[in-house]
């Protein structure tokens, strides 16, 4: 399933810099088909500078005269909307819109996200042309978005969809050097010599009677098994133990940083 057919389109547009932020919000989140309904001012380096590097988007943006130009070849169009209507009409929020276009790109359809200009939105009229009206729940105390902002929460909830739908994850995991041995569990002999060691050393700084063990190393050894070590953490511990070994011995020894 492609985000290569949905399109987003913006009517109007007054302010240069607001077309080029809404292309670096499709650029992050992977959309690229742009389509711009008579805009007050582009090309421009105002609409360069916002884009922060999307620069391809806006090379590729599509210009048109009107609305219908715009919308030719859709199946699905959905219009933001921050106001009420008199005319009652399909209404979506932000995440319903994305699963309803991700659904009709899977089927080969071709969708158009659009938004209005910056200080009226959609007429009524443009409106009309939409099957659905999307509204993003906003704080009623101060509703209004900005136009690349407002893009950018319906290209997430895009993004977010699609990652679902890929099976793919929606987040990363933090990358190390030491990365392999992060994610890499101990075995059960590197955690027996753990415990060997661990034993040893609670001995040595008479944390532990071996006398009279009472239940200690049980409780310790339930306690690390559910803890699902790594070996990058295993080598930690060990590390630990051998320095706590050092000072209880009265040896030199060195701090060790992570």
């Amino acid at each position: 399933m492609s985000l290569q057919n949905i399109r987003v389109v913006l009517v109007n547009t007054s302010h240069a810099g607001n077309i080029g932020g809404a292309a670096r919000a499709m650029k992050n989140m992977g959309l690229s088909r742009l389509v711009l309904v008579d805009p007050e001012d582009f090309p421009s380096s105002d609409a360069v500078a916002r884009a922060s590097g999307a620069t391809d988007i806006l090379d590729a943006a599509q210009v048109v005269t009107t609305l219908e130009d715009a919308l030719v070849g859709c199946t699905l169009v959905l219009g933001t909307s921050a106001r009420d209507r008199r005319i009652p009409w399909p209404l979506l929020d932000p995440r319903e819109c994305a699963t309803a276009s991700l659904e009709q790109a899977q089927q080969g359809g071709e969708v158009a996200l659009v938004f209005g200009r910056e200080y009226a939105g959609l007429t009524n009229e443009e409106l009309q042309r939409c099957q659905f009206h999307v509204h993003i729940p906003s704080s009623p105390d101060f509703s209004s978005l900005n136009l690349a902002a407002a893009v950018q929460v319906l290209t997430y909830e895009l993004r977010m969809a699609w990652l679902a739908a890929q099976g793919k994850p929606t987040k990363m995991e933090k990358l190390e050097a030491t990365a392999m041995l992060d994610t890499q569990p101990v075995t059960m002999d590197e955690l027996e010599h753990y415990f060997g060691h661990l034993e040893q050393t609670l001995i040595e700084i008479g944390f532990l009677d071996p006398a009279k063990p009472r239940h200690l190393m049980p409780r310790l050894r339930r306690l690390y098994g559910r803890s699902g070590i790594s070996k990058l953490e295993m080598n930690i511990l060990r590390g630990i133990l051998t320095e706590t070994q050092k000072a209880a011995r009265g040896e030199p020894h060195k701090r060790r940083q992570e």
